[in-house]
């Protein structure tokens, strides 16, 4: 950086030796130098201070170490009750790290629902078993059906 400062300053003091063309050829590459310096000292600053897109960036990376994602592969939800437990848990769990409440959930209903499309999922994608993930992102809650 310094040695293309020193060249700019030893050239442009001195133009009496450059051609026409030869003097606007620098002086272009002295104005491109000037403004790509200046928007790399102030993206280093914006980095340093954490604002803009690399605050952004920051901020998605929290968001993802930030979020809780519980995982239950699930055969029969019938034959286990206990997953089913689990992932009601999970759910009303998720449900109010964001920030809303969850009242009234009939576990029963819930098993059955859950027996429903594991049947369903498992006939669709011609598996075994379901993989069930829950968790929160950006508020909201994420209630995903997988092939185990």
């Amino acid at each position: 950086m310094y040695r293309v400062e020193t060249f700019i300053k030893r050239h442009t003091a001195d133009q009496s030796d450059l051609s026409f063309g030869q003097r606007y050829k620098l002086n272009a590459l002295a104005q491109k130098y000037a403004v790509q310096n200046a928007l790399w000292k102030r993206r280093l600053m914006e980095k340093e201070e954490g604002r803009g897109l690399f605050a952004q960036q920051k901020r998605g990376l929290e968001a993802l170490t930030t979020s809780r994602m519980v995982y239950v592969i699930c055969s029969d939800p019938a034959a286990e009750p206990e997953k089913a437990d689990q992932i009601l848990q999970a759910i009303i769990s998720a449900e109010s790290d964001a920030g809303r409440k969850v009242e009234n959930v009939d576990p029963a209903k819930f098993q059955k629902f859950l027996c429903d499309k594991t049947k369903q999922i498992k006939a669709l994608l011609c598996c075994a078993s379901v993989q069930f993930c829950v968790g929160t992102a950006e508020g909201k809650l994420i209630f995903k059906a997988l092939r185990a």
